[in-house]
């Protein structure tokens, strides 16, 4: 069994999680994504969400939320999907780069928009009544 290792963002507003969707896909995601070689969690964070979103996360502010796995999408059975998440503070304003076709707030009726993780995480922040 294989496992994609990535890192995401939960930025949480209004009890609601912000998504994201790449360019020709129909799956809504967490934003973030793999590390570089020799990139800590953080550093790759920062840099990801930097790509995606425009905007800068706050170093002293990350803070690790908890690590969940699923099998991952649009992948061979037994290919699974490793992410790590972290909550953090950022300076800018959010806004779609790079492979981000589309930003959206996702709640716990989303669900079947979503990323076999990201619903696993969104269950696990609905239990901890964190969205809606």
């Amino acid at each position: 069994m294989s496992e994609i290792d990535k890192l995401a963002w939960l930025y949480i507003q209004n009890k609601q999680l912000l998504g994201a969707r790449s360019k020709g896909k129909n799956t809504y995601y967490i934003p973030g994504g793999k590390r570089e070689a020799g990139e800590s969690d953080e550093q790759a964070l920062i840099r990801e969400i930097k790509e995606e979103l425009s905007v800068d996360l706050i170093p002293a502010t990350i803070e690790y939320a908890g690590t969940f796995k699923a099998q991952a999408d649009g992948k061979p059975e037994g290919v699974m999907v490793k992410m790590t998440c972290y909550l953090a503070e950022f300076t800018g304003k959010i806004k779609e780069d790079a492979e981000i076709e589309e930003i959206t707030w996702l709640n716990h009726h989303d669900l079947a928009k979503c990323s076999q993780v990201t619903k696993i995480i969104m269950a696990w922040l609905k239990s901890e009544g964190k969205i809606e």
